[in-house]
């Protein structure tokens, strides 16, 4: 829970690096809560909470998404690729590839582990 609040704090923050935890459990709890309230909104026979809650996180979701990207050493352009459906694919692999190791031009690794040249991935 404390990293679908910490996407809502930070829902225009566009800059430094997300990690692949972070980015999966606020994308978790966020579909849960999407999922109770399109629940609720089909009991009471309108789409209005879903559609609400859609709404208010559709930029801390672009947020979280461009810093995980950032943090596997891509540009957040990449989004833009998820309108095709071999995009969407894409941009899931990119979104579940570790972190880059050391830091990057969109600032240090947020696993804290010193990169020494030694270990890069190939």
């Amino acid at each position: 829970m404390n990293y679908y609040v910490d996407m809502l704090k930070n829902y225009a923050v566009f800059s430094g690096r997300a990690r692949r935890k972070q980015y999966w459990m606020a994308a978790l709890v966020s579909i849960i809560i999407s999922i109770v309230l399109t629940v609720i909104d089909n009991a009471i026979g309108v789409q209005l909470l879903s559609t609400v809650y859609s709404l208010a996180v559709v930029v801390p979701g672009l947020a979280i998404t461009a810093r995980r990207l950032h943090d596997t050493g891509r540009s957040a352009w990449w989004i833009l690729i998820a309108f095709t459906l071999i995009g969407a694919i894409v941009l899931l692999v990119f979104v579940c590839l570790d972190s880059d190791p050391g830091d990057n031009q969109h600032g240090p690794n947020p696993k804290g582990i010193p990169f020494d040249g030694a270990t890069a991935k190939l």
